[in-house]
């Protein structure tokens, strides 16, 4: 199996990856998550309540140093880039395990955002807030109408 973010294989037990530390995971398609207030093919039979997961995070020493030199050369910082990614997706699976425990199957309406703290500290916070709700699918067979 492979890491999602960075290609790294991984062991079948891993939680987590161990090149770049995103969440390996193997449930991903359990809990539906879609930005959109609908999901289609599917009608939402239940609203369960808004969900929400955040991730605050913070580089270490090492990892502010090796981002003030790619500053100075400009361009990406890539290791800022890599931190905000797996907050990103360990936000989101925060917000599937507490949709789980609602009993949903689904979340629409997801929005991410991300905020300093501003606390001189360098923690940037990354949070996913959607509506858990339970959805089932469609009738794949058309209706038919007889005239009468």
């Amino acid at each position: 199996m492979k890491c999602p973010v960075c290609g790294g294989e991984v062991l079948p037990e891993t939680k987590y990856c161990h090149r770049c530390g995103s969440p390996i995971n193997r449930g991903f398609q359990d809990i539906i998550v879609v930005t959109t207030p609908s999901i289609p093919g599917y009608r939402i039979r239940k609203v369960l309540g808004v969900v929400t997961g955040i991730v605050p995070r913070t580089r270490g020493f090492l990892g502010k140093i090796v981002a003030s030199i790619q500053s100075v050369v400009g361009g990406e910082v890539s290791t800022f880039t890599s931190e905000l990614e797996k907050a990103r997706m360990e936000a989101i699976e925060r917000l599937r395990d507490k949709a789980r425990g609602l009993g949903a199957n689904a979340v629409v309406g997801l929005d991410l955002e991300t905020s300093d703290l501003g606390l001189q500290a360098g923690v940037v916070v990354v949070s996913a807030t959607g509506t858990a709700v339970i959805a089932e699918p469609e009738s794949e067979s058309p209706q038919i109408f007889s005239g009468g």
